[in-house]
């Protein structure tokens, strides 16, 4: 029996206490460690249940002697995040742990912990299927290459799934690309094992070197854009295609639509022109300095229950977390808008404009926007 076991069972001995869970990890980092489990609705960043770091790579957690004990208490440790979950020594899922102890000392060990969603199992990868290399757009007399990533079962199952519409796929999954890549297939191979994140993606590549203007909605410092065609585009010419020739659950509260930078601020203008399609927006650092006088007038939208999540970095310019924060400021100062919109606003303050953090947050927005219920 080591020191710490040797302190806490001469504490047991001399006062009644509740259940201590003491941790081993060959992992560590300056993070903490969380419990979750079927006692706090399985939250990840509930500070009630964050272990105190008792020593190198030990944590340690007690319940109070009046906490209600479920039938069996099933928990899982995390860094406090489902993309930063415990994992085995080969990087595989852990099942539940499981105790029905009220008191005593419960020993754990964790070998490792996801990074950023990762490693992932090629088993899990969505199926990633070309739509078209020249699918048209009549309301900009183009073509443009589409691509679909659909759950790894799609084939094998009859389910519908929810749909997001992200701009940029040449960012998105290609190994290949300039800038990096979001990794996207590889985030949600991860989130499929984990039984979440089922979900259709719909890619959608930009126009080159008429993307700015594609994305640029209206009269703007950047000049006139196409924006409101590309949207019409999205919304009545793709969107029906994609309901029509694959199994998508086709109401406003399955359907989004997401980007970043340019691609995010003609994501965010879909949203707020077309409520009655889109209810979940991804939007990560948009670019609200093309349009400084935005007007925001949400108290017209008829639907309720859209779910906005924001991204911004603090690194990617000087007024970034600036505009966002008054963007979302702006958005909720009406009651009515209050009970119509929820905004979660994620702000990395190391965060730099590129792939590699948006890539960090997709999983963790997709999750929330679609397959979360309970509001953190």
């Amino acid at each position: 029996m080591n020191s710490e076991n040797t302190i806490i069972t001469q504490e047991l001995n001399t006062t009644k206490t509740g259940l201590r869970i003491i941790l081993n990890t060959d992992e560590d980092d300056a993070r903490p460690v969380y419990i979750s489990g079927n006692f706090n609705s399985w939250r990840t960043q509930d500070r009630n249940f964050m272990m105190k770091k008792s020593g190198n790579n030990t944590y340690k957690f007690q319940f109070s002697n009046d906490f209600e004990y479920p039938k069996e208490l099933l928990y899982k440790f995390s860094k406090g995040d489902w993309s930063e979950v415990e994992i085995d020594i080969h990087g595989n899922r852990t099942e539940n742990r499981s105790t029905k102890k009220h008191s005593g000392i419960q020993d754990e060990y964790v070998a490792r912990w996801r990074k950023n969603w990762l490693p992932f199992k090629q088993s899990f990868l969505p199926k990633v299927l070309l739509i078209s290399d020249k699918f048209e757009i009549p309301q900009l007399n183009k073509t443009r290459k589409i691509w679909a990533l659909l759950p790894h079962d799609y084939d094998s199952s009859t389910e519908s799934y929810p749909v997001m519409y992200l701009q940029d796929a040449q960012n998105l999954f290609n190994e290949n690309s300039k800038y990096g890549n979001w990794e996207i297939d590889k985030k949600l191979a991860v989130m499929s094992e984990y039984q979440i994140g089922k979900i259709i993606i719909i890619a959608i590549e930009h126009a080159e070197e008429d993307r700015v203007k594609e994305f640029n909605v209206g009269n703007t410092v950047l000049g006139k854009g196409e924006g409101k065609k590309y949207i019409r585009f999205v919304t009545e010419t793709l969107k029906p295609f994609v309901d029509s020739h694959f199994r998508t659950k086709i109401e406003r509260k399955f359907t989004g639509i997401g980007g970043s930078s340019m691609g995010g601020l003609v994501s965010l203008f879909s949203g707020l022109r077309h409520p009655e399609v889109y209810g979940k927006l991804m939007i990560f650092s948009p670019s609200l300095w093309v349009v400084p006088q935005l007007k925001i007038d949400l108290e017209s939208i008829s639907t309720d229950d859209t779910k906005i999540y924001l991204y911004a970095g603090g690194d990617e310019s000087e007024t970034m977390i600036q505009h966002v924060e008054s963007f979302k400021k702006n958005s909720m100062a009406s009651e009515i808008v209050k009970d119509k919109i929820k905004i979660n606003l994620s702000i990395n303050e190391n965060g730099k404009h590129s792939e590699t953090y948006w890539s960090d947050e997709f999983p963790k927005a997709i999750e929330w926007l679609f397959f979360n219920s309970k509001e953190n």
